[in-house]
């Protein structure tokens, strides 16, 4: 198995061909030493319900894993917390308007992108949004549609972490509606 960061292959900084594995991590640069650390990059989902408590689910239109479904979010830009990114990226992705989120977990991934396996540290956050009227898929996502928590099939969505997230919000959810029962 090659290092993720086989990719590239030349220092940065000097432009020397010596730049070697110098941990899972790095590259350090024989000639200059340079040392790069490919630390995880930020990125975002959410957990958007109706009045029925369905949820907001999105058919991802771009690679990768184009067609399966996908939570609403995206990366994290420079200079931006991760609740301005969940709110940008509902905004840019489904055109709503997030009155509130919290984050409820986060959880490591590999992103695959341009052919190169990006770490990722994915923040998972419930949103309330009281207004569905404007709702339109843009962006990359080709669609978007309510799902009853019931019907709920975390195989059907394309990323790790976003199948391993849905399967913790189904669990939560029974269990949730299984302890209401019991009262």
């Amino acid at each position: 198995m090659s290092h993720c960061l086989d990719i590239f292959r030349y220092c940065p900084v000097c432009g020397s061909q010596h730049f070697n594995v110098n941990n899972v991590k790095s590259k350090k640069c024989a000639d200059c030493g340079f040392v790069y650390y490919l630390n995880p990059s930020a990125a975002t989902a959410a957990f958007i319900e109706n009045e029925q408590g369905e949820l907001l689910v999105c058919r991802r239109g771009k690679e990768p894993v184009k067609g399966t479904l996908d939570l609403p979010g995206g990366f994290t830009d420079m200079e931006e917390t991760c609740a301005e990114t969940i709110a940008r990226e509902i905004k840019e992705e489904l055109n709503l308007t997030v009155d509130s989120s919290e984050i409820l977990f986060s959880l490591p991934n590999w992103y695959c992108y341009s052919g190169m396996n990006i770490p990722t540290l994915d923040f998972f956050f419930v949103c309330r949004v009281s207004d569905f009227s404007t709702l339109q898929a843009a962006d990359d996502v080709a669609e978007a549609f309510f799902v009853k928590s019931e019907e709920l099939d975390p195989e059907q969505f394309g990323l790790t972490s976003i199948r391993k997230a849905v399967t913790i919000y189904k669990e939560k959810k029974i269990s949730a509606n299984h302890s209401c029962d019991q009262n």
